[in-house]
C-alpha cells in the first residue's frame, strides 16, 4: 500500500465515525501534511474533539498533548514546571540524567541487583554488589554535577515542548501569560524559559472554540494575533441527514463506534509531507492563484503573507487526490485557508469555484467581452461622426492587441476541453473581425495574418 493509500485509509476510517464532517478531516489531514496549524470554529457537541482525536490516535508514534484552556490555565501547566533539582548546587537536573546513557544503564544494573537481593538469599556478596552500585552511581552523579553547574532547567515530561501533535480547546480562554508563550510555539515551534529557547516538535496545533474573538473589542484584541496564526479554519454545524444521525446512533448502540482499522506512523507522516512538499506547482497555477487574490481582495482582506504561502496547501491536496502536479480545482482546498471571518465563506468560495473549477472559461469569457467591446466601441466612434477609416484603422490595432493575448491563453491550454474553449475562441473572434471588415468595406483578412503585418 503506497503512503498516499495509507493516509486515504485513515481520513475514511475518521469519515466512518464522525459523519458529515468530511472537510474538517480533510483539513485535519492537509494541516498534517503542511505542517500548518488548524481551527475549528463551532457550538458544542458538534464532535469537534472528537475528530481531531480520533485522526490523531491513528498516528502511533507521535507525543500527544492536549488542554482545555482557562483563565486559570498557567504556563507550567502547558509547558513544564522548573526542576528544583536544577537549582540545588551539585544536583543534576533530571532532564540531564534522562539523556545519559551511561547513567540510565548503571541505574538499569543497580535495579536488576536490589531485584536479585529481594528474590534470593543473601550471603553478602549481593549486598556487596548493590553497595558498589550505588557508590558508582553516586560518584558518576557528583562527576556530572561537576560538568553540569546548576542552571535553571524546565521539566517538560508530558507536555507541550515534547509534543508532535497538539490540541489546544477553547484556546481563546488564555490568559495574557500563556497567550505570549503560545504565539511563539505556534509561529516559530519554539519556547522561552527561565532565559533558555527550546525547539519543540510539534507538527501541528490543533484548536478549537465555540466562538471568535470580537476583534473590536480592546480587551479581546490582544487575541488577533494568535487568531491569525491559525491558518486553516473550519466551521462545523450539526448533522443535517437524519438517516446519518441514526446511523451514527446505531453504531453506538451496537458497541462498533470507536474502532479504529487505519493507523500511521510518525515516520510515515514525515515521508507523505516531503512527497507532498515535491509536487509541482506549474506557474499558471500561480498566476490562478493571484488572480483569486486580486477577485478576493475587493471584498475579503487577504494579505499578502497569506498569498505567499498558500501552495503547500494545494500541493497536499493534489497529493491527496492523486495529481502528478497542482492543478485548479486543488485551489478549492483554499476555501479554509483564505477566509478571516465566518461572513467571508460565501464569497471564498463562489469566487474559488468560479475560477478554479473552469479557470480557462472564465478567462475565455472576458477575452471575448474585451473583443465585443472593440467592435461595439467602432460602431459608436462612426455613430458619432469619426471617419470611417480612422475608426477601422483604431479597431485593427486592438484586435490585433487582443489575438495576442489570445495568443498567449492559448498557449496554456490543458487538455482537450480546454483546447475546445479557445478554438472556439479564436472562431468568434474572426467571425468577429469578418463582419466589421465586410461593413466597413475592406478586405477581409485572419488575425494572425494582421497581426504578422503589423
Amino acid at each position: 500500500m503506497s503512503l498516499r493509500d495509507k493516509m486515504l485509509a485513515v481520513i475514511d476510517d475518521v469519515n466512518a465515525q464522525v459523519v458529515e464532517r468530511e472537510e474538517l478531516v480533510e483539513m485535519i489531514a492537509i494541516a498534517l501534511l503542511t505542517r500548518k496549524n488548524l481551527f475549528i470554529l463551532g457550538n458544542p457537541g458538534q464532535a469537534k474533539s472528537y475528530a481531531i482525536n480520533a485522526f490523531r490516535s491513528r498516528i502511533t508514534g507521535a507525543v500527544q498533548f492536549e488542554r482545555l484552556l482557562s483563565k486559570q490555565t498557567d504556563e507550567e501547566q502547558i509547558f513544564g514546571r522548573i526542576d528544583l533539582a536544577s537549582l540545588i548546587p551539585g544536583s543534576v537536573p533530571e532532564e540531564v540524567l534522562k539523556k545519559d546513557s551511561r547513567y540510565q544503564e548503571m541505574r538499569r544494573e543497580l535495579e536488576a541487583a536490589m531485584d536479585d537481593q529481594r528474590n534470593s538469599m543473601d550471603d553478602g556478596s549481593l549486598t556487596k554488589r548493590v553497595e558498589g552500585l550505588i557508590a558508582g552511581l553516586e560518584t558518576y552523579r557528583k562527576a556530572m554535577a561537576t560538568l553540569y553547574p546548576a542552571t535553571p532547567t524546565v521539566n517538560t515530561s508530558g507536555k507541550l515542548p515534547e509534543a508532535h501533535i497538539c490540541f489546544l480547546d477553547e484556546i481563546f480562554k488564555c490568559n495574557d501569560g500563556v497567550l505570549n508563550s503560545l504565539l511563539t510555539a505556534l509561529n516559530e515551534r519554539k519556547y522561552t524559559n527561565e532565559g533558555r529557547t527550546y525547539n519543540i516538535p510539534t507538527i501541528s496545533f490543533m484548536a478549537a472554540s465555540n466562538e471568535i474573538p470580537n476583534f473590536n473589542d480592546p480587551q479581546e484584541k490582544i487575541l488577533a494575533a494568535l487568531y491569525d496564526r491559525l491558518e486553516l479554519k473550519v466551521v462545523t454545524a450539526n448533522i443535517a441527514d437524519r438517516s446519518k444521525r441514526l446511523s451514527v446512533l446505531r453504531d453506538k448502540q451496537g458497541g462498533a463506534f470507536g474502532a479504529v482499522s487505519a493507523t500511521i506512523t510518525l515516520d510515515e507522516l514525515e515521508d507523505m509531507q516531503k512527497e507532498a512538499a515535491a509536487i509541482p506547482v506549474p506557474d499558471a497555477i500561480n498566476e490562478l492563484a493571484d488572480d483569486i487574490l486580486c477577485e478576493l481582495r475587493k471584498e475579503v482582506p487577504v494579505s499578502d503573507r497569506k498569498y505567499l504561502n498558500y501552495y503547500p496547501i494545494a500541493q497536499a491536496k493534489a497529493w491527496l487526490e492523486g495529481h502528478a502536479e497542482v492543478q485548479s480545482e486543488d485551489l478549492l482546498a483554499l476555501k479554509n485557508y483564505l477566509w478571516y471571518k465566518p461572513a467571508d465563506i460565501p464569497t471564498v468560495e463562489a469566487t474559488l469555484t468560479r475560477m478554479c473549477v473552469n479557470p480557462m472559461q472564465d478567462k475565455v469569457n472576458d477575452l471575448w467581452w474585451t473583443a465585443q467591446g472593440v467592435s461595439e466601441e467602432l460602431n459608436e466612434s462612426v455613430n458619432g461622426g469619426v471617419e470611417p477609416r480612422k475608426a477601422f484603422r483604431k479597431f485593427r490595432t486592438e484586435m490585433i492587441r487582443v489575438y495576442g493575448l489570445y495568443s498567449e491563453l492559448a498557449g496554456k491550454a490543458q487538455g482537450d476541453s480546454e483546447q475546445k474553449l479557445v478554438d472556439k475562441l479564436l472562431s468568434d473572434m474572426e467571425d468577429l473581425s469578418r463582419s466589421a471588415h465586410e461593413k466597413f468595406g475592406f478586405t477581409p483578412m485572419p488575425l494572425k495574418e494582421l497581426a504578422e503585418l503589423n
